[in-house]
């Protein structure tokens, strides 16, 4: 059984205040990620290197590397794979070779959430989301993100339990998505998540989040958590 090596960093760990943050990215990151940052706005730039570095650092850990041997090879469908490609599917080589690494990153609320898996064999897929249920109560939510079925279950559910349910049931179908790199071009609507092999829920204790934000994996296999949490991969 696969396991996972599932890792919370609160806030203040990756508030990008400290000054020596944008030099340590610069140190450690490739090209692609800093010109992607730089293309983003300050704030969302600055959350996104604090993010890469944070999954960088974790991916050197778990391989006994240096963080700076290894060379980000992300995988898009749209896109391809290699050293220039700095989104979709999270990769990195070392020495122009892939390491046995899967990984997923995930944020809300301020909380970064990283799973990886180790010694995963060629074609492992993993997927993992956090999602604030302060964010699932617009209206259209229900129609916009549910289908027939999950929507008829909610009505089951007493009303002031319904932002974590329906938090519950995207952060599944999130995973579940970036597990099969489908993403977003599926409609989550049509993504029923009840009993998807691979498919679970992330609790508090396994991830060190807070208790009101849901979380999840997928991966295309069995999967087993293995939860340090908390600041563990400061």
């Amino acid at each position: 059984m696969a396991q996972c090596e599932v890792r919370a960093i609160p806030p203040f760990l990756l508030s990008g205040k400290d000054s020596g943050m944008q030099e340590e990215a610069e140190g450690l990151l490739d090209s692609v990620e800093l010109a992607r940052a730089k293309a983003l706005p300050p704030a969302a730039g600055i959350a996104f290197l604090a993010g890469r570095l944070a999954q960088r650092r974790l991916a050197a850990e778990l391989l006994s590397l240096p963080a700076a041997d290894l060379t980000v090879a992300y995988s898009c469908p749209q896109c391809g794979t290699g050293p220039g490609v700095g989104h979709g599917r999270p990769g990195y080589s070392y020495r122009g070779a892939p390491v046995p690494l899967a990984l997923s990153l995930s944020r809300a609320a301020g909380w970064t959430l990283l799973v990886a898996v180790v010694d995963a064999s060629p074609g492992t897929r993993l997927g993992a989301d956090i999602e604030d249920p302060s964010r699932t109560g617009f209206d259209g939510f229900d129609g916009l993100a549910l289908t027939p079925a999950e929507r008829r279950n909610l009505r089951n559910v007493r009303v002031e339990l319904l932002p974590a349910a329906r938090a519950r049931l995207w952060a599944r179908k999130e995973a579940w998505l970036k597990m099969t790199g489908d993403g977003l071009r599926t409609a989550p609507s049509t993504v029923d998540v009840s009993g998807r092999p691979g498919l679970r829920d992330l609790g508090p204790a396994e991830t060190g989040l807070p208790a009101h934000l849901a979380a999840a994996v997928a991966l295309s296999g069995p999967v087993q958590a293995s939860g340090s949490g908390g600041s563990g991969s400061s």
